[in-house]
Order: structure tokens, then sequence, then C-alpha cells
């Protein structure tokens, strides 16, 4: 299985609407960050799936380092 490749040292900051489903990009490799355009494809990684409860402002990680996938718990800090 391939590693992640860091899209960027920092959060993607996201409005969201309640019940829709987004797709976090968990391989980096994707051209529509945060999100996924099935890059991944081969890498042996999957896009993590989120659907909010309630709209509004998310923060996306965008290092793939997160221990909270698909949301920033300040992993980029240490890279």
């Amino acid at each position: 299985m391939a590693e992640p490749v860091c899209a960027q040292k920092e959060p993607f900051e996201m409005v969201v609407e309640a019940g829709k489903a987004y797709f976090w990009c968990s391989c980096g490799r994707s051209e529509n960050q945060p999100f996924c355009d099935g890059k991944h494809a081969g890498t042996g990684l999957t896009p993590v799936r989120f659907k909010p409860e309630e709209a509004g402002t998310v923060f996306f990680c965008g290092c793939k380092a997160t221990g909270d996938s698909p949301m920033c718990d300040g992993s980029h800090n240490a890279l």
C-alpha cells in the first residue's frame, strides 16, 4: 500500500451541507482537494465518506496525517 502524500500543511476550511455525502481524499493525490477525484486507484488507499448531520464550516485535513480523518487534528504542526 502506498503512503499518502501531503496536499498542504494546513486544513481545508469548507462549508458543508447537512445530509450531503462528501468523499475526502485520503491519498493526497486528488486535484480536487480536499475531495476525491479517483487518483487513489492502485494505491491501496480509499476515500473517506463524510456525511454531516448539520450544515456549517468544517476543517478537512490537508496533510493526510490526521488521526481523526477526515477532520484536521493539528498533525500538520509536526510536519
